[in-house]
């Protein structure tokens, strides 16, 4: 049970990170709104390496170095969906494709969820279909959108499925790598595509806080899939868009569509039964 309380607290940090990222994105460059949020990420995951140092092996900060590659990928080009007005394509692709990947490395590598906790899979799936799409979304730049989704899933999907396999005595320095490949990763990212990845602007900065979410909330996925499966954990923090629906409701008055009422009904479902199992 404590591996689906912090899977879900880190599915709560991530919905809330990326409700920041998004207003903030819509303010400045996306490129350095996730730029910005490595860096509070990377101050986040160092006082927890500080309290927490552990003994990391080679293999355990190569992991939280690729990580890093698959957190900076999927940050940044959600974070440009965000911006762009794709969210409504953007963000249903990265979230199945985010569950998918890790979900069957788990089942690969041994991995056996019980009955119950199948269904609460196979509910995730179409629930977080449902939630983070938009049935008005407008139809040009949808190709595009797709794309964003494609890469910042697999992006999130080797973010989970590489933080899986860093073991509890390995500390917290591997989220510290984690952090700062990402933030290389983004400027890299950036620089190919000519956009502006370094913080010109106030709003820029604010990814500061959402980048200290998220690191929270891997935080909590790691220690999550130390507690439990990789395959369980994934499914639930990969409900974080619910949590950034339900926030853009309350806080900016955004209307909660049938479709995304059902998918928000289909994610409670998909926790109980998870739990159940």
């Amino acid at each position: 049970m404590i591996a689906v309380l912090l899977a879900l607290l880190g599915a709560a940090s991530y919905g809330v990170s990326d409700f920041l990222g998004g207003v903030f994105g819509k303010r400045a460059s996306p490129w350095a709104v996730a730029a910005t949020a490595g860096v509070g990420g990377t101050v986040c995951a160092t006082v927890l390496a500080l309290a927490n140092p552990g003994s990391p092996g080679t293999a355990d900060l190569a992991w939280g170095a690729v990580a890093g590659v698959g957190n900076g990928t999927g940050t940044a080009f959600l974070y440009r969906g965000l911006a762009s007005g794709r969210m409504g394509v953007v963000a249903p692709v990265s979230g199945v494709i985010a569950v998918a990947l890790p979900v069957v490395v788990g089942i690969v590598t041994g991995e056996r969820p019980g009955p119950l906790v199948w269904l609460g899979i196979v509910a995730a799936l179409p629930a977080i279909w449902l939630v983070a799409r938009e049935p008005d979304a407008q139809q040009p730049g949808a190709a595009s959108g797709a794309r964003d989704g494609v890469l910042a899933g697999l992006g999130f999907g080797a973010l989970f499925t590489c933080l899986g396999q860093v073991p509890d005595a390995a500390g917290f320095w591997p989220l510290v790598l984690n952090q700062l490949v990402s933030i290389a990763v983004i400027a890299v990212a950036a620089g190919l595509l000519g956009a502006t990845w370094l913080p010109r602007t106030a709003p820029a900065w604010g990814g500061v806080a959402a980048g200290v979410l998220g690191g929270l909330a891997t935080t909590a996925f790691l220690l999550a899939t130390q507690h439990g499966l990789l395959s369980v954990s994934a499914v639930l923090i990969s409900l974080y868009p619910a949590f950034t629906v339900v926030l853009a409701s309350f806080v900016l008055r955004e209307h909660v569509h049938r479709t995304q009422a059902w998918g928000l009904g289909l994610c409670g479902a998909a926790v109980v039964l998870v739990a159940m199992g």
